[in-house]
């Protein structure tokens, strides 16, 4: 994959909502500029499936997250 320089908009919205995948993967459901607006999103999701793991992941301007990416030690994973 070729790495791409951060938008405009990825600067804008650091707070992504990921759900984990089977064999180590993950899908990025939603990105947020705030914080609480990624909480409430991931509550109201816990509360439609519970089952299904979601994380918060702060994303810094300088690494891009992808569906094919790994996490890297800059990135702030945050359980709620």
């Amino acid at each position: 994959m070729i790495p791409k320089q951060p938008t405009y908009r990825d600067r804008l919205q650091p707070w992504h909502l990921i759900r984990h995948l089977p064999n180590c993967q993950r899908h990025t459901v939603a990105r947020f500029a705030r914080r609480p607006d990624a909480e409430s999103y991931l509550n109201a999701l816990r509360g439609l499936m519970p089952g299904v793991p979601h994380t918060i992941v702060f994303v810094n301007a300088l690494s891009v997250l992808d569906e094919n990416s790994v996490p890297i030690a800059t990135e702030l994973a945050i359980e709620v």
